[in-house]
């Protein structure tokens, strides 16, 4: 398949073009500068597209990854800068789409599980409705309510939850601690944390890109979510480390801000979708996925 990715330098981005290319699918990066370069693909410019769309005439898919990363202190300027640059994304794969003359079959755009909201005692799966209680909720209301505009292909909204890996995202972060000794439940511990291995995250964009009987909201998070307690548990024992040194929640206001709230509240999200569809995960148990990051 011919397959271009907005956000193809980022985190997930660039793990989804090297998987995709060993799959032998043509890449192409879709990026505001020349100068990115990412392993596996060609890069296309949105000015080179705003002047000729045909450049990506015969394309089987777009996965739209771009925004501005959530890791870093919430001020009144990041949160817009946050909010803008994914509405931006999704309104110019819209127009882009609209321009082309032969449409891609499917648009494939990130989504948040934040939509959900925050709760210690509900469950939620995409039929769960939306409930827009904070700054992280109301972002991917408004995000999606932008995709929606994507009209023509096939639209998936892949909700997002915390993607762990070894090098990159919040993974590293919360092993540090763990690292020097120190590690240990972040506030109550009885958040839940709602997680994916970074691998079952690209592969299953590629399995919604090949599965045509998807669309609509998809969770990407893995079968069996823990609370934070849980999580620091296992970590911990993947680490040979201790367990014993809880973090007070006003330590991380203190420290984060409102950005703390990724980590003091959670919710509990289910991949209904990607089950009923047959989608099977390498990392179905935190335990297994810790220990395979650790010792990778």
């Amino acid at each position: 398949m011919k397959i271009a990715v907005t956000g193809g330098s980022g985190f997930i981005g660039s793990r989804l073009i090297a998987y995709c290319q060993q799959l032998g699918h043509e890449m192409i990066t879709i990026s505001r500068s020349s100068q990115t370069v990412v392993q596996g693909a060609r890069t296309v410019t949105w000015a080179e597209l705003q002047d000729a769309p045909e450049i990506l005439e015969g394309l089987d898919a777009i996965v739209n990854l771009a925004g501005e990363s959530i890791n870093q202190r919430w001020t009144a300027a990041a949160k817009q800068r946050i909010l803008e640059s994914r509405i931006k994304a999704a309104q110019q794969v819209g127009q882009l789409v609209e321009r082309m003359d032969k449409k891609p079959k499917v648009v494939v755009n990130a989504s948040g599980m934040s939509i959900y909201g925050t709760s210690e005692t509900a469950t939620f799966d995409e039929r769960s409705p939306h409930r827009t209680m904070d700054f992280l909720s109301s972002v991917v209301d408004k995000w999606e309510q932008a995709a929606d505009q994507i009209k023509g292909p096939r639209l998936v909204k892949v909700r997002v939850g915390l993607v762990l890996d070894g090098k990159e995202g919040a993974f590293p972060k919360m092993a540090f601690p763990y690292k020097l000794g120190v590690g240990g439940p972040i506030g109550s511990g009885k958040q839940w944390l709602s997680w994916i291995h970074i691998e079952d995250m690209v592969r299953l964009i590629d399995f919604c890109i090949q599965n045509e009987e998807i669309s609509g909201p998809v969770n990407a998070t893995a079968p069996n979510p823990v609370t934070n307690k849980q999580f620091g548990a296992q970590l911990a024992q993947a680490l040979h480390r201790p367990n014993l040194f809880p973090l007070p929640a006003f330590v991380m206001k203190l420290a984060f801000g409102e950005l703390s709230t990724l980590l003091l509240e959670g919710q509990k999200v289910l991949p209904h979708v990607l089950l009923q569809h047959g989608f099977r995960f390498t990392y179905s148990s935190v335990d297994k996925a810790l220990a395979d990051i650790v010792n990778n």
